[in-house]
């Protein structure tokens, strides 16, 4: 059953733990979740980057961590976040670019009529690609994020192969987006449309929950995982 999985609010380790055990739980269906937090700030910061590069960017203090996904450093404060599990073929950079055009088409029927995908910026906006470095994810666009006239990056996401199961996990980062219903109901509607699914609502089990918050507490929280790189 594909589904619109609700949850608590979660602590960014568990946030990032729960991902990760619906990808090996759920491999074969498709599962939309955004992301209900905790109160207080947290960063999340893309597997491959350097953490003594990260911590040159982080506000103190504030709970931080490694994602399972690649991408920069990310500032969850009032953001609406959300991950998408899901099989696909093809290449992430395709998968990528097909997703955010259909976000950005639904944003743009909710009212967000100005904003672009590609070609209208130049290209040094564009971040290039730092593999074991650390960047701000929301400084500078890479190649199919959601931009601003302007070329201020508001949607950007990482995406993982585990296998032919794709967890892409993104950051919609407009004014009081975290509460706004408007932009759910738009990404939901896009992600339909994209997989050509219906989604079922439906809470997490307690199952699940219990498991990631294991994972949070024996990985995600430890130093080891933070400073893996």
């Amino acid at each position: 059953m594909n589904l619109l999985l609700t949850t608590p609010p979660l602590t960014v380790y568990e946030q990032m733990a729960l991902d990760e055990t619906l990808v090996q739980e759920r491999a074969e269906d498709v599962t939309l979740r955004f992301y209900r937090w905790t109160d207080g700030p947290a960063v999340t910061f893309g597997y491959a980057q350097n953490w003594r590069e990260v911590l040159r960017l982080l506000p103190s203090p504030c709970a931080y961590t490694r994602r399972p996904t690649g991408g920069g450093v990310v500032f969850h404060t009032d953001d609406l976040t959300f991950s998408l599990i899901f099989k696909a073929e093809g290449r992430p950079s395709e998968i990528y670019r097909k997703l955010h055009f259909f976000i950005l088409d639904e944003l743009k029927k909710s009212g967000e009529k100005e904003l672009l995908l590609e070609g209208s910026v130049p290209k040094s906006s564009y971040l290039p690609s730092t593999p074991q470095g650390a960047s701000a994810c929301f400084i500078r666009p890479v190649e199919n994020d959601v931009l601003l006239p302007d070329g201020h990056k508001i949607l950007g996401g990482a995406i993982r192969r585990f296998g032919t199961t794709v967890l892409y996990q993104g950051s919609l980062q407009l004014p009081c987006a975290r509460n706004n219903p408007v932009y759910k109901r738009a990404i939901t509607q896009a992600v339909r449309l994209f997989l050509m699914t219906d989604l079922s609502v439906r809470a997490v089990s307690a199952e699940q929950l219990a498991c990631a918050r294991e994972k949070a507490k024996n990985v995600y929280e430890t130093t080891a995982w933070k400073e893996k790189f």
